[in-house]
């Protein structure tokens, strides 16, 4: 099984998992009641009902660098391009935009 921590603008949004089931996404109980909440993606709206998944949901999948970055990033980590989430993980602590993925 892989977690990761999901942050919104540093602050601590939800936990995302992989295991023998596919992909699961839940927004922190903390996170949903704090003043100014806001969905991490239009398509993961806030819930306190878990978001799951046979596939990567989308919006996770849309974090992981392509072409040549995703090239550098397979070689150097030696992660298949199959292993999403294992990508996300290595490759997402930092994105662009207001969400970063930080292992668990």
């Amino acid at each position: 099984m892989k977690q990761a921590k999901i942050y919104m603008y540093n602050t601590f949004a939800g936990i995302l998992t992989e295991d023998e089931n596919g992909y699961k996404f839940e927004y922190d109980a903390d996170y949903l009641t704090s003043e100014k909440v806001e969905p991490i993606s239009l398509t993961l709206p806030l819930t306190d009902k878990p978001y799951i998944s046979n596939v990567l949901h989308p919006f996770f999948d849309g974090l992981i660098p392509e072409g040549w970055l995703l090239d550098i990033a397979e070689k150097n980590w030696k992660i298949s391009n199959r292993d999403r989430m294992s990508l996300l993980l290595a490759c997402c602590k930092d994105c662009i935009g207001a969400v970063s993925v930080q292992p668990f």
